[in-house]
């Protein structure tokens, strides 16, 4: 027997939610075949079985939240069930042959043999759908994957003339309705994904001590700099260039110049790394999730356009990968598409620190003298001070307020 245990899918020791099992308890399984599919706060992965054999027994069922090592299931080897294949081949020619003599189609309800693939068994089991009342229609009566999904939908959705629905007489009242609908008290249970980002939230605000440095930014330079490269960023690469790529450009460089920030914490050690890694926090329809710009420090304005429209782009249709979100050694939130001022951002561990952005808005401030309205931006940097010190924090902090001041040394 083969103990098939959790293994690691990221650069941390993050717990991962058991979203899908592609074999059921009794398959066989092929060595290098996707066994489970588990999701972590940053990306689903597919694991694949170790060995060839037979998945006995399932521990970890899905939904269930489990670390590295965990115990996911037990698989007995190929050769210890060799008897079991050849009985299951032989039940497999009687079979062939039965169908190929003409088997009649099962009827609805029909508690005999029910024709069905071990994929459409295992999808009968994840709707909720009994195969013994599914009306056969494919070959020979065999069920069919639009079979089940359209008894799962009709089961969701029954057909308008069996629904009673009171007459709504004017959108006031259909308004009043919505509002009682979803004031109903519900409760909403704490899992998945978001019972993973939770538990890393309170294990990052409760482990590393939070300090936060506020600073004023005065965008009209960084403006006008946008306007100027609008049309030419979008001719080069097809997309418009944003505040986000150019605040990316900004911490990256002074990120070079001041790498105590661009460190983390391994037990005893702090790492200053080499590279310029900047995560982009985005709001994705399981959660947060934090894609990674690599080497950020080397890359124009351009070339980060075209990235960062591409990493939110497949984090908002769930298709980033562990790979699209590993290295990273900064983390910028950007707020500013809201009418957020300032706020505290929670360190995305193991990084040190993190730059929460605000909106854009005109404030009145003083000029050489005089009182002006101009484009303010506020900058809330949280750090570790276990890592970082609060005088080089402030140093970084100023330097990210300089550059976009004076955005042309940019392209220095």
């Amino acid at each position: 027997m083969y103990s098939f245990v959790m293994p690691k899918v990221a650069e941390d020791k993050a717990e991962s939610l058991i979203v899908f099992w592609h074999k059921s308890e009794g398959d066989f399984v092929k060595e290098g075949e996707v066994l489970v599919e588990v999701q972590t706060e940053k990306a689903v992965s597919e694991i694949e079985s170790p060995i060839s054999g037979r998945l006995t027994r399932i521990e970890a069922k899905r939904g269930d939240v489990v670390a590295e090592g965990h115990l996911l299931a037990v698989i007995e080897a190929a050769a210890e069930h060799l008897e079991s294949q050849k009985e299951i081949a032989a039940s497999s020619a009687v079979l062939e042959k039965e169908t190929k003599g003409g088997c009649q189609p099962v009827a609805a309800g029909s508690s005999s043999f029910v024709q069905a693939s071990p994929f459409i068994r295992r999808l009968a089991r994840e709707l909720k759908v009994d195969l013994g009342a599914v009306q056969g229609s494919g070959p020979k009566g065999r069920i069919t994957e639009q079979d089940v999904r359209a008894v799962a939908q009709n089961r969701q959705n029954p057909p308008a003339a069996l629904e009673t629905k009171p007459e709504v007489r004017n959108s006031t009242e259909a308004t009043d309705r919505t509002q009682l609908a979803q004031a109903t008290g519900e409760r909403i249970k704490i899992e998945g994904t978001r019972r993973i980002i939770g538990q890393r939230m309170v294990h990052s605000a409760s482990t590393a001590p939070h300090v936060t440095l506020v600073a004023e930014v005065d965008m009209g330079a960084s403006m006008e700099l946008r306007n100027r490269l609008l049309p030419v960023i979008e001719k080069k690469c097809g997309y418009r260039l944003s505040y986000t790529e150019i605040i990316i450009k900004a911490v990256s460089q002074a990120l070079t110049l001041h790498p105590k920030v661009n460190a983390s914490l391994d037990g005893d050690f702090i790492i200053l790394h080499p590279e310029v890694n900047v995560g982009l926090a985005v709001a994705a329809p399981n959660g947060l999730v934090v894609p990674v710009v690599q080497h950020a420090d080397k890359k124009g304005l351009a070339e980060l356009t075209t990235e960062c429209k591409n990493l939110t782009g497949l984090a908002r249709e769930n298709k980033l990968t562990p790979d699209h979100m590993s290295g990273g050694t900064f983390t910028i939130s950007n707020l500013g598409m809201y009418a957020i001022d300032a706020f505290t951002p929670i360190i995305n561990q193991p990084q040190s620190a993190i730059l929460g952005v605000g909106r854009i808005h005109d404030k009145p401030v003083g000029v050489e003298g005089k009182i002006e309205l101009r484009p303010m931006m506020t900058l809330s940097l949280s750090f570790d001070h276990r890592v970082i010190d609060g005088a080089p924090a402030a140093e970084f902090l100023q330097a990210v307020k300089d550059v976009l001041e004076n955005p042309y040394q940019m392209i220095v």
